[in-house]
């Protein structure tokens, strides 16, 4: 199979999701959860109930040596792996909550190299999976791995981060699919009180390189956050503050938030 275009999303899974929110005028929501926190049915619920709110869902394979998380998403995946989730298990739990949006796998290399990228590819695929988002692997880092997924049914999707040279930002783009991912801030993941200076900058500098959607995340936390990142961006990425919320609070808890949070991004984007 050839590689489907980097530049369009042509074939692509969220293709229909990005042409109705355009076509509404509206921000993209995008939650991520980590698969089997804080617990199986916890989880189960969590996605189900982002897939009512939400518009593209972000579903973390737990992984033992998570360097680009914070300290919320890193408790959040050991208490994952030590209730036995797995890769299996997080395409299992996908299978089970039936969902309606387009889901997007947010994994490290590590665990899928070790399940097999064709088995991976072959799975999620048959389960309707969107895309695949690999945190460690930046473009160029893997040629084979990253033409297995853009040859694949599921879109590559690429982490920018807002410090990328002009002439690396087109080289890093080139290979994209679906949307880019732009991350707000330096670091790892983990709720912050204020977004990164410059950061409209970043996604029009982003913009000027691709014709993909621009969704940006890392840090996100409040609804003031989302608001203000909504009034430039495609999409708002939401990860550390709704999985504490998910832990403290339950599956309600995580529900109140992600309507909150689908609030602000629209008053957003309705000044933009």
């Amino acid at each position: 199979m050839g590689s489907r275009s980097a530049t369009t999303l042509s074939e692509s899974r969220l293709a229909p999701a990005w042409a109705e929110l355009k076509a509404r005028d509206r921000t993209a929501l995008i939650p991520y959860l980590t698969a089997g926190h804080p617990s199986m049915a916890a989880s189960l619920g969590a996605l189900r109930a982002a897939d009512e709110i939400a518009d593209i869902l972000e579903v973390g394979v737990p992984f033992s040596d998570p360097l680009a998380d914070g300290p919320t998403i890193q408790r959040s995946t050991f208490d994952a792996l030590r209730q036995g989730m797995t890769l299996a298990g997080t395409l299992a739990l996908i299978e089970r909550a039936r969902l309606t949006r387009p889901v997007v796998v947010f994994s490290y290399l590590n665990p899928i190299m070790h399940y097999g990228i064709d088995r991976f590819l072959r799975e999620a695929d048959a389960l309707g999976v969107a895309g695949l988002l690999l945190t460690d692997l930046p473009a160029g880092g893997d040629p084979v791995i990253e033409a297995a997924v853009q040859a694949s049914p599921l879109d590559l999707i690429r982490l920018i981060a807002p410090t990328t040279r002009p002439e690396r930002l087109a080289c890093a783009v080139a290979g994209a699919q679906g949307f880019v991912y732009l991350v707000a801030r330096l670091g790892v993941t983990g709720a912050t009180a204020s977004l990164a200076r410059g950061l409209s900058a970043s996604i029009a500098a982003v913009r000027r390189a691709t014709t993909l959607p621009v969704a940006v995340g890392f840090g996100i936390s409040t609804p003031a956050q989302a608001r203000a990142v909504a009034e430039h961006a495609d999409g708002v990425v939401v990860g550390s503050a709704l999985v504490e919320a998910l832990g403290a609070g339950g599956v309600e808890a995580a529900r109140d938030l992600l309507q909150t949070l689908r609030g602000a991004i629209d008053a957003g984007t309705a000044v933009r």
